[in-house]
């Protein structure tokens, strides 16, 4: 009777157990509507256009290593910086479902401007405060 009782207990016990994991096991090998996750999709306006911009100024960044106006360290340091704009657009959409937020995207839009703002005057193509007499600076004289 004692071996028929433990019996019992043991395949009780042995069920109980097995119950939550065998859930838990066909659980994390069915999909359902709500898991699936689908790649982020970077097509919004604010994403394509900053994209586009971090393009153009890395074109720029290029005619101007290539036409010597730049140093080699110069270029690659903008270029890092660009990229970093880039990385950090994409993973703000991806956070938000593809799409930035119009706080951020002002932010990184100011940063792109920055940086194409230090080519521009890298290349002496900058705009200069006053008459130019004093090389730019502010204030003049």
């Amino acid at each position: 009777m004692r071996a028929l009782t433990s019996l019992k207990t043991a395949t009780l016990a042995a069920a109980l157990i097995a119950a939550p994991l065998a859930g838990a096991y066909a659980a994390g090998h069915q999909k359902g509507a709500l898991d699936a996750t689908e790649p982020t999709d970077f097509t919004g306006p604010r994403v394509t256009g900053l994209i586009e911009q971090v393009q153009g100024v890395n074109q720029g960044i290029t005619e101007a290593r290539d036409a010597n106006n730049i140093s080699a360290s110069e270029a690659q340091q903008l270029h890092m910086r660009a990229a970093r704009i880039s990385q950090a657009a994409e993973k703000v959409a991806a956070s938000d479902h593809g799409r930035i937020p119009a706080a951020q995207y002002h932010d990184l839009l100011r940063r792109l401007d920055n940086v194409d703002q230090r080519l521009m005057n890298d290349t002496g193509n900058g705009f200069m405060i006053g008459d130019g007499s004093d090389g730019g600076s502010y204030p003049n004289g």
